[in-house]
């Protein structure tokens, strides 16, 4: 599994939690791997909505632009279920290993 696969894991998993708009997303994503470039998020994103894994929408405003909020849709959580099961492959095959 890829750097990719991992980040994309991770934003399908934040947005399973509910709504979010991009900042939302883009704080613990950087927070965790610190040397991704926000550019590579936001591509991410506007991929898993073209995959119809998840929806835009625009919030509402109070004085500055409408937020892009991000909402999960029924094929953003099989492709979830999907990467969660490669990730967990993954994880055992290494520990298996004694990687920690």
């Amino acid at each position: 599994m890829l750097k990719k696969d991992l980040i994309e894991l991770c934003l399908l998993h934040l947005l399973s939690q509910g709504d979010r708009y991009g900042y939302e997303l883009l704080r613990p994503l950087h927070a965790a791997f610190p040397d991704t470039q926000e550019s590579a998020v936001y591509a991410l994103l506007r991929g898993l909505c073209r995959e119809g894994c998840s929806e835009q929408y625009a919030g509402e405003t109070s004085d500055g632009p409408a937020r892009k909020y991000y909402r999960l849709t029924g094929q953003g959580r099989t492709k979830l279920a999907a990467l969660l099961e490669r990730w967990r492959a993954l994880r055992n095959a290494v520990a298996q290993l004694g990687v920690d």
